[in-house]
């Protein structure tokens, strides 16, 4: 070949590779399944929240969408590999509230929410209820913290483990009202709700999905709704707020992250089908049965807020409560 030639074809040799190895981008993105990395075990409240929405999701963008769970410290070992994993709109990750707090109740987190994530969305917010035993005299807010006034350093309240989101929103609630409590955490959620309605614990927070049940069948005594508007799944019982508690709001919730360098148009895509997937009404309606509040943000940017918020208001709460990290 004449050296002219081989010059004349080198721009588009040179080319080539590059032009094969091209990231994804919004208009041909998906073009395989798409994998949402869930941090925890299969049946777990973050795990049934991606399942109901997961159908939709994979329907509006014409590709499967495929669970992934990886359960682990507290949410952190599925966010260290989403955070690792290539940033082209393959694999996302459910992050949850948790997510927020535990910088601040563990010494050690590999990862950060605002450096190494591109937000996508939230998709539904959980509320709690605070919960007692029927057998404690107090019958709403007003009268539980003068009971526990009474009695400072004396009561115990029960968690699903240190730093978990029944912990840290009971010491939310013992921040704002100047009370003083023992923490008991427990391995999990379900046990300690086992003693509560044994008569064993006097009280905890516990989510609505498993609490609601337990109080419409008189086992439990619900005070407040943690949220501050009331549960669409419980509209009689007051929030913490009403009841008493001025400035208390604390929930859990889940949405979905992607890794920092996703492209923006890969991220916007993928956040009009997550609005879109929530805003289903039978979605809704699944969500809304269950007691959670579909909650889709307004745009990425308005969920990366919502994280921030999130994370200066746990971290007050732990400082505050002199949490110490594990």
């Amino acid at each position: 070949m004449k050296r002219t030639h081989i010059l004349a074809a080198l721009p588009w040799a040179l080319a080539l590779p590059f032009a094969c190895a091209a990231p994804a981008t919004g208009a041909s993105w998906p073009e395989r399944p798409v994998r949402l990395v869930v941090p925890s075990v299969p049946g777990g409240g973050t795990d049934l929240s991606m399942r109901i929405v997961a159908p939709k999701l994979a329907e509006i963008l014409g590709q499967q969408v495929v669970i992934d769970n990886r359960g682990g410290a507290a949410g952190n070992i599925g966010a260290e590999h989403v955070a690792k994993a290539a940033p082209d709109g393959y694999t996302l990750l459910a992050v949850i509230a948790s997510h927020t707090s535990n910088p601040y109740v563990m010494r050690k987190v590999s990862f950060d929410l605002d450096r190494d994530f591109a937000p996508v969305s939230l998709v539904v917010i959980v509320p709690s209820l605070l919960v007692s035993h029927p057998s404690l005299p107090a019958k709403n807010v007003k009268e539980l913290i003068a009971f526990i006034r009474a009695r400072p350093g004396e009561l115990q309240f029960a968690s699903a483990g240190l730093g978990s989101a029944p912990h840290l929103m009971m010491a939310m609630f013992n921040n704002l009202a100047g009370l003083e409590m023992i923490h008991v955490p427990y391995k999990g959620a379900g046990p300690a709700l086992v003693d509560i309605m044994a008569g064993y614990m006097p009280m905890m927070v516990s989510n609505i999905l498993s609490s609601l049940p337990r109080v419409k069948a008189g086992r439990m005594r619900a005070y407040g709704v943690t949220t501050a508007r009331r549960s669409s799944a419980a509209p009689e019982i007051p929030t913490i707020a009403e009841g008493g508690l001025a400035g208390y709001d604390a929930a859990t919730w889940f949405g979905i992250l992607v890794p920092a360098a996703t492209p923006r148009d890969i991220v916007v895509k993928l956040h009009g089908a997550v609005v879109r997937a929530v805003q289903d009404p039978v979605i809704k309606q699944r969500y809304l049965a269950g007691g959670g509040e579909p909650a889709p943000s307004a745009s990425p940017e308005a969920f990366r807020e919502f994280i921030r918020a999130e994370g200066r208001k746990w971290a007050k709460v732990i400082r505050d409560a002199k949490i110490r990290p594990e």
